[in-house]
């Protein structure tokens, strides 16, 4: 187990589509290979690829528990002797997770959070502009523009209207492909539709 000083945070971000998931889980494999204890933790909101399991646009994936908040994450992970916590969709989580993976780092677990840093409409995705500023270790990828093929920094909604559940609030529609495409700055339209 590592000790607090050398426990740290690792925040993986960006827009849908820039491989977040891939990275969390090429870390992750990373660590087991080292010998390391690790769990890998998602949101239950995202159950695209079926509940249990991390995967990536690429085919990667890794086995996970899906909890539905940060009070279950941490009764999941507190008391057990890990070396390393894995969470991905961080983005689905409330605020909460800010002051909760803090206090894991200080009680000397390395914890690793990949998520969503900007909102379909442009704007910042908390809790992961929040962990951005606390981490010791931030990788901000971008992924490919659906139009021009340049860096995309941003991701749009395709279709107007409600997209997914429609209890859910819009910027926690869950969707792939069929529903987002990441946008460079220049062909990022915000709120508005795209005509795609």
């Amino acid at each position: 187990m590592h000790t607090p000083e050398f426990a740290r945070l690792q925040v993986v971000a960006g827009p849908m589509f820039a491989g977040k998931s891939e990275e969390l889980l090429r870390r992750v494999r990373r660590a087991r290979i080292a010998g390391l204890s690790v769990e890998v933790v998602s949101h239950s909101l995202d159950d695209r690829r079926g509940l249990g399991q991390v995967s990536s646009h690429s085919g990667l994936s890794v086995e996970s528990s899906s909890v539905p908040d940060v009070h279950t994450l941490l009764s999941h992970v507190r008391g057990r002797s890990l070396d390393l916590v894995a969470v991905d969709e961080a983005q689905f989580f409330s605020a909460d997770l800010v002051p909760a993976v803090s206090t894991l780092v200080t009680g000397g677990l390395n914890v690793i959070v990949a998520g969503l840093c900007v909102t379909f409409d442009g704007r910042p995705f908390e809790p992961l502009p929040s962990l951005m500023a606390i981490a010791e270790d931030v990788l901000k990828l971008t992924a490919v523009c659906a139009v021009c093929g340049a860096d995309a920094a941003f991701h749009q909604r395709l279709a107007a209207g409600e997209v997914g559940d429609p209890n859910l609030p819009t910027r926690e529609q869950v969707g792939g492909i069929e529903s987002y495409q990441a946008r460079c700055r220049r062909h990022f339209t915000g709120d508005r539709p795209s005509a795609a």
